[in-house]
């Protein structure tokens, strides 16, 4: 069967990278894809937002299986447009997107179900957010509502800092239409933690867990990123906290979607703090994590074409997941300036010098006259894998330190902390 991987991401790489290992598979398209992507797909140059051109591209090349990276394809309706073709794509429809692509809708649906989350609130005018901050202490988040490529959320450590920051939003809209509306939230102050769900019709069926890394410098400093380096399974884990996600979490989000009738058939990220032990939500995703899926994906046994097919059409169970007993660990390489300005075009050098327990997998490359260069603010993840963390941790870093480009960075911290 022929695949179309929609990203250009390290996550679309890793997606390539275990597709690419189903027999069922032929032949794999990425669009627009990345310098990694390169190695075991066809690139096409296409954005993920051109919804007419991909379309066109699937009908004409008789795609089997299209499978959807980021978000913002979701959250335009790609899946519903693929569907009325009669063409299989794996990825959620536009109704059940919004549970991403609105905070505020999210927050109203977990209010609504009883899902623990942070206390909010909602505001469109900025005199109105500007009073609005006399309701919580500090620190508290704001978030705008829509996307905005990882950057809609501050963390507010006074209130000359939240006034800032809605003036920025609300005010000179450095999101655009996307921060047309705020959140305001209490903040949750515990252990953060990631858990994917396979969800189709009244199945939400857990991943094996991870911890993502979002803050750029060592010791959880500095402004929020993408994600800079995640490990699996998550310490954090034990059957306890399962038990008590599967309760509170799990059941109330499965109740929900039946009685808002979001014919949900995907893949559900959600982003939890656990405080005193007891977990609450901090959001939803509607798609694979980055750089989560760098560490899920090669702890997966299962043939991941299949499990795409099986949530499609509604037959998946919980015995199709089958996991690997490794530790999974990454270090995101990025370009000093990231999450802010940096610069990209450099040559990249070394990646063929890592071990054989260790993948890269490309976030933001390109080839440029045959040599692999930057082209983002994360530019690679180093995959390591291992049967103690400590293994891990140690095979991740020495692997991290063959590799080179200018201006690169990574925390040194990951899984240490």
């Amino acid at each position: 069967m022929k695949v179309l991987v929609l990203g250009s991401g390290g996550r679309e790489h890793a997606l390539c990278w275990k597709i690419a290992k189903s027999s069922k598979v032929s032949k794999i398209y990425c669009a627009p894809g990345n310098g990694g992507t390169a190695e075991l797909a066809e690139n096409m140059d296409i954005n993920v937002d051109d919804i007419d051109k991909l379309l066109e591209f699937a009908l004409e090349n008789n795609i089997d299986l299209t499978v959807v990276g980021p978000e913002q394809p979701l959250v335009l309706g790609i899946v519903d447009r693929f569907q009325e073709e009669g063409l299989k794509i794996f990825g959620v429809n536009k109704e059940c997107a919004r549970l991403e692509g609105s905070k505020e809708f999210s927050k109203v649906f977990m209010e609504k179900y009883n899902i623990p989350t942070a206390k909010y609130k909602t505001f469109t005018d900025l005199e109105d957010a500007i009073e609005g901050i006399k309701e919580f202490s500090y620190p508290l988040v704001i978030k705008a509502d829509g996307l905005c490529a990882g950057k809609g959320v501050v963390i507010c450590h006074s209130e000359d800092e939240a006034k800032d920051t809605l003036k920025d939003i609300l005010g000179n809209k450095i999101f655009g239409d996307e921060g047309n509306k705020v959140v305001i939230e209490e903040f949750l102050d515990g252990v953060e933690t990631s858990l994917l769900c396979v969800v189709t019709k009244d199945k939400i069926v857990p991943m094996e867990s991870a911890k993502d890394y979002k803050k750029i410098y060592d010791g959880d400093k500095g402004p929020n990123t993408g994600g800079v380096g995640c490990i699996s399974p998550s310490p954090i884990f034990n059957e306890e906290l399962s038990e008590k996600i599967e309760k509170n979490i799990l059941n109330n989000i499965r109740y929900g979607l039946a009685k808002e009738n979001l014919d949900f058939r995907g893949i559900l990220f959600i982003g939890l703090m656990v405080v005193k032990g007891e977990p609450k939500v901090l959001e939803f995703n509607t798609r694979f994590g980055d750089p989560e899926t760098e560490v899920l994906i090669p702890r997966l046994d299962s043939d991941i074409v299949e499990l795409f097919e099986k949530t499609i059409d509604g037959t998946f169970m919980k015995s199709d997941l089958k996991w690997n007993n490794d530790r999974a660990m990454t270090v995101v390489l990025v370009s000093e300036g990231y999450p802010n300005e940096y610069e990209k075009g450099f040559k990249i050098i070394n990646i063929d010098k890592v071990d054989n327990n260790t993948i890269v997998f490309h976030n933001g490359t390109k080839i440029v006259d045959k040599d692999l260069v930057t082209n983002g603010g994360r530019v690679l993840s180093v995959t390591s894998l291992g049967k103690t963390l400590d293994e891990t941790i140690k095979n991740a870093y020495e692997n991290v330190e063959k590799i080179n480009f200018s201006n690169m960075y990574y925390r040194k911290d990951i899984g240490k902390i």
